[in-house]
């Protein structure tokens, strides 16, 4: 029993650390422009997309792919914010969430008629795929996952904070008529911010690929947890994304022990629930940005 719950807790921490990737993507929009991307996971999605074919058709590993999908979704993100989200930035919110969800069901749809809706995977040739530390066993493409997960959001914060780019996204997310007067230009601003948020989508799904099936609705699995998270922490706050992952994680972990079948989902809503009664603003109610 206690091998059992060792090993549940060191599963869930390691996919709670991607969970929190997704959710700080989700963080970042919508700290700048106030939007609930429901095409976070679909972005998600391409990114595997982009690390599965690399490997397929070029042998490349899918880590070293993170670049290329990271590249290629900023500037999808960026496109898709100029041309369509910028035009929403007034709109009621219930408008731009059928908004984000359509470009989901587009995505989706253009995936299903070029790549099929077959579960794709990646098989890494001569690499360790587990080691053990006592009786508990540690996945090392999810442990590679987490790792670069805290490593990227610890950079994300350090840019926010330290750097001039950072600074004027923060002012945008805190003061927008402020960051305008400060002669920010709040529109450039949008477009970065959504395209950074797509990469740390695009830079989740190439983690987890080693580790996890590719398809073309794969992303709405993740996209559910990653607004668990967001509200979960506190919405607009990095930390609380971080540790909100952390926690889904190992719930879940957890509740796939000792709970059958889809049961696995009851404790992680259960937990959703109790924090929200007790906080509706999330553990951190959105104050540390």
């Amino acid at each position: 029993m206690l091998t059992l719950i060792l090993q549940s807790l060191v599963d869930g921490i390691l996919m709670g650390g991607i969970y929190g990737l997704v959710a700080i993507g989700l963080t970042l929009i919508f700290g700048v422009m106030k939007i609930i991307n429901f095409a976070q996971g679909a972005l998600l999605m391409l990114g595997m997309y982009i690390s599965y074919w690399s490997f397929s058709l070029l042998g490349l590993n899918p880590y070293l792919s993170i670049p290329l999908s990271a590249i290629s979704l900023f500037f999808i993100g960026a496109i898709i914010q100029k041309t369509i989200l910028s035009k929403m930035l007034n709109a009621p919110e219930h408008n731009q969430l059928l908004v984000t969800l359509g470009i989901m069901l587009v995505i989706e749809n253009l995936a299903l008629i070029l790549w099929s809706p077959d579960f794709r995977s990646v098989k890494l040739e001569g690499f360790i795929q587990t080691f053990n530390i006592g009786e508990v066993g540690v996945n090392v493409p999810k442990l590679i996952a987490f790792i670069a997960a805290i490593v990227l959001s610890i950079g994300l914060f350090l840019f926010l904070k330290k750097t001039m780019l950072g600074k004027a996204i923060r002012a945008t997310s805190i003061n927008r008529n402020g960051a305008m007067l400060s002669g920010i230009n709040t529109n450039r601003i949008n477009y970065i911010a959504f395209g950074l948020g797509a990469s740390l989508a695009a830079i989740a799904g190439s983690l987890i690929t080693p580790f996890f099936y590719t398809s073309p609705t794969v992303g709405a699995t993740f996209i559910l947890k990653g607004f668990v998270v967001v509200v979960l922490g506190g919405l607009g706050n990095f930390i609380g994304a971080i540790i909100g992952g952390l926690i889904i994680g190992i719930s879940e972990a957890l509740g796939g022990a000792f709970l059958p079948g889809s049961l696995k989902e009851l404790m992680t809503y259960i937990i959703f629930v109790i924090v929200l009664m007790a906080k509706p603003n999330g553990l951190f109610g959105g104050k540390a940005r």
